[in-house]
């Protein structure tokens, strides 16, 4: 199967039917990775079927949560975005949504600028900073085995808007971050994802502020 029908069944399979656009940026993105992987080693993978199933599909997971949780123009923060996963993904499925993908690694995020500038992706960015010295109010906080969820939310506690929902992505459940959470933080659903393709569990752990 080429990597398009790979790419197109297991987004039908994840409820999404990808537009031509879609499915060519998404591509592009994925050659992007394999081509500065050579040179920037942003990330351990190397060839083009793992970067499908454990880069774009994995990403591609979170797209229909997304869109159930916020339907609307939202701002996110991805944060330790890497590559730009799930971030750059995002920001191809749903332009509406304000991107900016953080990490700590320079060369890492001047690949998520040269993402956006090739795929002419107006609304992604890459953003070299510590999540801790950052500013500015998001809507959505999304992480991809950044860090244990009570270091997750406690850098990025700052940014979360009043309203804001943090999306972290995670293998098997985390049970034992679970019981450690810091104070302020409302776990309100950690949802099980298939991903196709790939012989591993998911979830995501979707937080908020605690009331009062």
């Amino acid at each position: 199967m080429s990597g398009e029908a790979t790419l197109r069944a297991g987004a039908a399979q994840l409820g999404l039917a990808l537009d031509d656009r879609q499915c060519e940026r998404l591509l592009a993105y994925g050659a992007l990775i394999l081509k500065w992987n050579k040179v920037y080693n942003l990330t351990a993978l190397r060839d083009p079927a793992t970067v499908m199933t454990h880069h774009l599909l994995d990403s591609l997971s979170v797209i229909a949560p997304l869109q159930r949780e916020r339907p609307g123009a939202t701002r996110l923060l991805d944060v330790g975005a890497g590559a730009g996963l799930p971030g750059v993904v995002i920001a191809i499925l749903r332009p509406d949504i304000d991107v900016t993908c953080l990490d700590a690694v320079a060369k890492k995020t001047a690949f998520v600028q040269q993402v956006a500038a090739e795929l002419k992706l107006p609304n992604l960015r890459g953003l070299h900073a510590r999540v801790e010295t950052l500013t500015g109010r998001y809507d959505v906080i999304s992480s991809r085995a950044f860090a244990s969820l009570p270091d997750f939310y406690n850098g990025s506690m700052q940014l979360l808007a009043e309203e804001g929902v943090w999306l972290a992505m995670k293998g098997k459940v985390p049970a034992d971050e679970l019981a450690a959470l810091p104070p302020g933080v409302d776990v309100f659903h950690v949802e099980q994802l298939t991903v196709p393709g790939l012989d591993a569990e998911r979830c995501i752990v979707w937080a908020r502020k605690a009331a009062g």
